[in-house]
């Protein structure tokens, strides 16, 4: 297993001008926690996506870690691309995680890639139950319980909008599958950039076996994309850590 890092962004809303990975929890970047989450499975090679600033994150890191440089932010499908030469003499799946999602365990990662296996999926992601999921892509499930698509908030119709399954962004996918569905994606959206979310619908449409796995914690899938949410968190781990 391979893992890719997505930490290219500044993250406007951290109200700073230094890359959002950056930014301290507990007294350490947000990325080094992620970093060392994929040491401790084992992960190898790890390769870290940077972009902004990226001299920073990379002299922070050092040789903990390969780099890959996202010259444009064109979107999380157009990041993970960047890692193609880097994982050009790997064979496998590769973990795609978020450099500001830090609080994911081991445990957790494990039980992904035994269910990976176990179901002989193509792709497994993360997903968690929210009470509130405005804004999340939805994961739509057959009467089976089998994945049949992945719905964003603003393309949901009613009866999806009362999904509460949402979608953490964290996927362990087949290296080669991977990039060759990242090469049928492309930003056609409001945003005009390239998603790695599309490579679930590209994926199900040629009829490969997608799976999604609910953690229970929400905080565990937490991305940190203002200063509120990155208190918000660093409050929430103080209490886990007091228990």
């Amino acid at each position: 297993m391979a893992a890719v890092i997505l930490a290219a962004g500044l993250g406007k809303r951290m109200k700073s001008d230094i890359p959002k990975v950056m930014h301290h929890l507990s007294g350490r970047p947000l990325i080094d926690w992620v970093v060392d989450t994929a040491g401790q499975c084992g992960v190898d090679p790890v390769i870290a996506v940077v972009g902004y600033k990226r001299e920073m994150v990379m002299e922070h890191l050092g040789d903990r870690v390969r780099f890959a440089a996202q010259e444009q932010q064109l979107g999380t499908g157009h990041a993970v691309e960047q890692a193609r030469e880097a994982l050009e003499d790997f064979e496998g799946a590769v973990l795609i995680l978020s450099g500001d999602v830090p609080l994911l365990k081991v445990s957790t990662i494990d039980r992904l890639r035994r269910m990976h296996i176990q179901g002989n999926y193509t792709c497994t992601l993360i997903s968690c139950i929210f009470k509130d999921p405005s804004g999340y892509g939805r994961i739509v499930r057959n009467s089976e319980g089998a994945v049949i698509k992945i719905v964003e908030h603003k393309d949901a119709n009613p009866e999806e909008l009362e999904i509460r399954e949402i979608n953490s962004g964290i996927y362990l996918v087949e290296k080669e599958i991977l990039f060759n569905s990242l090469k049928e994606i492309t930003n056609d959206n409001t945003q005009g950039e390239y998603y790695l979310t599309d490579i679930v619908g590209i994926l199900l449409q040629k009829r490969f076996k997608v799976g999604a796995m609910i953690v229970e914690d929400p905080l565990e899938i937490s991305g940190v994309n203002s200063v509120e949410q990155l208190q918000d968190v660093e409050t929430e781990f103080k209490i886990k850590e007091q228990r």
